[in-house]
């Protein structure tokens, strides 16, 4: 009976009151330097030894694989190499020329010049009302469209059309020279 009196008590113990510990002052800034500097993880890998028998998971045919053109010495393929069949960059026909000396404008047309209000049309106009991507690239003036007020532009280049255009209008086409 007084094991059973027992395993039905409960002992109650007490509790100790926890000792305040004085806060651990934590470094806000770490210095960095060279000594503290290390190697991370997996960045240096163990060289893969080949042909060195069945052990080493490496061996007879050392990771090439069995016969054909990439399990012999001095395998070289240019880019583009389709086994042995005719590349496609040699099937497709070659025509025409590309210059590296071409020069690119910026269009803008007659009828995009009539919406902007102003009489001097320089490129920082061009480039405020949107017509121009960049300032520093060169612009040239295209005769779509009819213009109905005198305008003076500057621009890199006129067609003839738009030269004529802007002069019957009696305005001024300047050239900028680049």
């Amino acid at each position: 009976m007084e094991k059973k009196e027992l395993k039905n008590k409960k002992i109650i113990r007490p509790v100790k009151a926890a000792a305040k510990k004085p806060a651990k002052k934590v470094l806000l800034e770490e210095t960095v330097a060279l000594y503290k500097l290390s190697v991370p993880r997996g960045a240096h890998k163990k060289k893969k030894l080949l042909g060195r028998g069945p052990g080493s998971g490496h061996g007879k045919t050392s990771t090439r694989g069995s016969k054909g053109q990439t399990s012999r010495a001095g395998r070289h393929f240019y880019l583009g190499f389709e086994g042995g069949q005719s590349p496609l960059i040699r099937r497709m026909p070659k025509r025409g020329f590309t210059s590296k000396f071409r020069t690119s404008y910026q269009i803008v047309n007659l009828r995009d010049l009539s919406r902007v209000k102003e009489t001097t049309i320089t490129l920082d106009v061009l480039k405020t009302s949107g017509l121009i991507k960049d300032k520093s690239k060169l612009v040239k003036i295209l005769g779509d469209g009819q213009l109905k007020n005198p305008i003076n532009i500057t621009a890199h280049a006129f067609s003839k059309k738009a030269m004529e255009n802007i002069q019957s209008a009696g305005g001024k086409a300047e050239i900028i020279n680049v």
